[in-house]
């Protein structure tokens, strides 16, 4: 029994005392709702305008070689699409960071500007005048989707973490079919009413995405700066986290030659006899294939892990890469859009989940995105002019070389993600990454 004096000094002693605070709780997610799936809508309107754009090039590829800017070589040609890819994922890595810092309706609504300006300037672009059409088409329109691209994949890892690489395919589906609907779209306006008109009728549609991506879509964690209980990202440990290095130089040297056929298909089947309707049907059949490629295997990845999904679609896409010398007839074409199409856009699809999968928290998600975009970057930059110097020799094509040269690089990429997944596999005890 204790008596008043006792009483009075415990609790004078507890008044004193530090209050007892709750351990910070990981952010919860809602995993789906409405406005989780609008989100998902409005990146995936983005994705349409920006990647569906860049899946496209091969249209302009070949138009600008046999038509607008003919006397440049097939290489020339390609460091405007490859100067448009190389900024879209370089942009990542300032991209990134903003993001993280809380300035995503800055970054969404910057981009959005400056990729119309850019288009409307590239329909206004001379007939031969090649600094024009790579000042508004690889250097504008890059620099617009460097803004644009990573927050719309990134922002789903606000509303979802179980589902989050079905989220992410669903997103990035918004590219593939962009790059169904263009290509059919611009190959016909510019027959019909030429060039600047026929880029001007996509940057309207265009207009109509952007404006209406902007609107519906929201951010729902707070900033890092503003969250309480939030960490600085710790650089130092994503820049020796080897593991994760290993996947980013897989990454690297598959995107250095998976793009060889979404810019040379419809050349190729132009070149070989093909009609010209046929030809311009080759890239939006690859791509329609590539959109379920990037939603299915995404379903199967959030069960089994994104590496175990990943790899052998990029095996495959290695390997079946030489089926492009069937597509000398309908059904040849056919099927090998059909097939690249799909495995390409497996990996495609799942190599971002799989880099936010060597993260330690959601604050590092944006970061290590925008480290693997920069490097990826520069394979995009350099892979379609390599293929366009070794496909064009004088005033004659000679395919296999390009084909040998993207092949192994992507198979080179292959194990290098096997190898990556292994240590990964190690590090969280478990076979389903």
């Amino acid at each position: 029994m204790t008596t008043p004096s006792e009483d009075l000094s415990r609790k004078e002693a507890e008044a004193e005392a530090p209050p007892v605070t709750a351990a910070p709780q990981p952010p919860q997610f809602p995993e789906g709702g409405l406005q989780a799936w609008l989100t998902v809508l409005g990146g995936a309107c983005l994705l349409f305008t920006t990647f569906g754009a860049v899946q496209s090039f091969g249209v302009y590829q070949e138009y600008y070689e046999l038509t607008y800017l003919k006397g440049y070589t097939s290489s020339d040609i390609s460091w405007i699409g490859s100067m448009q890819v190389f900024l879209l994922f370089a942009g990542g890595l300032p991209a990134g960071k903003l993001f993280d810092e809380g300035y995503f309706h800055h970054l969404i609504g910057f981009g959005s500007v400056l990729y119309l300006f850019s288009i409307f300037m590239l329909s206004l672009a001379n007939e031969h005048k090649y600094y024009q059409i790579f000042l508004a088409q690889g250097v504008g329109m890059g620099l617009a989707m460097g803004c644009l691209f990573l927050p719309a994949v990134s922002i789903t890892s606000h509303y979802f973490r179980r589902k989050r690489t079905a989220a992410m395919g669903v997103v990035l589906a918004g590219s593939s079919l962009g790059a169904v609907i263009y290509p059919i779209m611009l190959n016909n306006l510019f027959t019909k009413i030429g060039f600047g008109w026929g880029v001007r009728a996509a940057a309207f549609m265009d207009m109509g995405l952007l404006a209406l991506a902007n609107v519906i879509m929201k951010t729902r964690l707070p900033a890092r700066k503003d969250r309480p209980n939030s960490k600085p990202v710790d650089v130092k440990s994503i820049l020796t986290d080897g593991p994760y290095w290993m996947c980013v130089i897989s990454a690297a040297l598959v995107f250095w030659g998976l793009f060889f056929p979404f810019f040379y298909l419809q050349l190729f089947a132009e070149l070989h006899g093909l009609s010209q309707k046929m030809s311009f049907y080759a890239i939006p059949i690859m791509n329609a294939s590539s959109l379920f490629g990037r939603t299915l295997p995404n379903f199967l990845a959030d069960v089994i892990g994104p590496f175990n999904v990943m790899i052998p679609c990029t095996i495959i896409s290695g390997g079946i890469m030489w089926l492009i010398f069937s597509a000398t007839t309908v059904g040849g074409t056919v099927a090998f859009g059909i097939l690249y199409g799909f495995f390409s856009g497996g990996f495609i699809s799942i190599i971002t989940p799989a880099v936010a999968s060597f993260s330690q928290g959601v604050e590092e998600i944006g970061m290590r995105i925008g480290f693997a975009s920069f490097v990826i970057g520069f394979a995009l930059l350099t892979g379609t002019p390599i293929a366009g110097a070794l496909v064009q020799n004088g005033k004659t094509y000679v395919w296999y070389r390009p084909l040998i040269f993207a092949s192994v690089v992507v198979l080179v990429g292959a194990a290098f993600s096997i190898y990556s997944r292994h240590l990964l596999a190690k590090r969280k005890g478990t076979k389903y990454v």
